[in-house]
């Protein structure tokens, strides 16, 4: 890798360090995660980790809430930022090509943002290796955290993408927070309405690959245990076809999410 990519990536890592962005995001995970998996079978009378199924599934609604927004947030205004303060130019001045910078950004904030989401994992994960065995969390609890750190990855390059073409902070500002609106609460909802709209008409084989075009959906897939489950959580019953339960096709489709949106987006900020 070019060295200006690997420059401008560690200033920006250490940037995040030093402002202690890490340590925030990292907290606020652990907290939250803590308080999910000893507290989430309250309302059954229970507290502590139940089973090892039950504390992801109720840890992959934290992920699909906040870690999209916290990854659209911190790559929003990346370069429309460094626009919008002249610090564009300056920065282009330098023997450094227009994608070297964009990677070297996205490189930088990548590593801020997945060692953030693993360490406020960790703790509980240590937890959960001590109740359940090392072997079983480690299949399952690690994929789990594999997985939100590339469902984090995924928002980040879609960040980058409005970034690249969002003129103004504020502007790019709106654009997250709408894309999080979308694929969060209204892409799954839209689904439906249109499932029970059309009295089922619509129901071919082809209406459940659907969920492929949210990130967020293709995480939770990736995240529970049967096919059983897939059709139970988004009410599509028999229609989920046997692939979603293949995890290398849902974690193949999470690069996917990963990688198009940043080659658009360096096709677009190219001069």
């Amino acid at each position: 890798m070019h060295a200006p990519i690997l420059t401008l990536a560690a200033k920006e890592l250490k940037e995040r360090l030093r402002n202690r962005w890490v340590l925030a995001v990292a907290a606020v995970f652990t907290l939250f995660s803590l308080l999910i998996t000893y507290f989430g079978a309250a309302q059954q009378g229970q507290v502590g980790a139940q089973s090892l199924g039950y504390t992801i599934t109720s840890l992959v609604s934290l992920v699909i809430y906040l870690l999209p927004l916290i990854a659209l947030l911190l790559g929003f205004d990346a370069i429309c930022g460094e626009r919008e303060r002249g610090s564009l130019e300056l920065l282009l001045a330098h023997p450094l090509t227009r994608v070297e910078l964009l990677l070297g950004k996205y490189l930088g904030l990548a590593a801020a943002l997945s060692i953030s989401t693993c360490a406020g994992f960790l703790l509980v994960g240590v937890l959960l290796a001590r109740q359940f065995g090392a072997a079983a969390t480690f299949m399952h609890y690690g994929g789990f955290v594999l997985s939100a750190t590339l469902l984090g990855l995924a928002f980040l390059s879609l960040a980058l993408l409005v970034s690249v073409l969002a003129r103004e902070r504020t502007r790019a500002s709106g654009l997250a927070i709408v894309l999080w609106f979308f694929f969060v609460l209204v892409f799954d909802l839209a689904l439906l309405g249109l499932l029970v709209g059309s009295g089922g008409q619509w129901a071919g084989d082809w209406f459940a690959w659907l969920l492929l075009l949210n990130p967020a959906d293709v995480f939770r897939i990736f995240n529970v245990f049967s096919l059983d489950q897939v059709g139970g959580l988004f009410g599509l019953g028999a229609l989920v076809p046997p692939a979603f339960g293949n995890s290398l096709l849902m974690g193949g489709v999470l690069l996917g999410w990963i990688t198009l949106p940043l080659g658009l987006a360096i096709w677009r900020f190219k001069p």
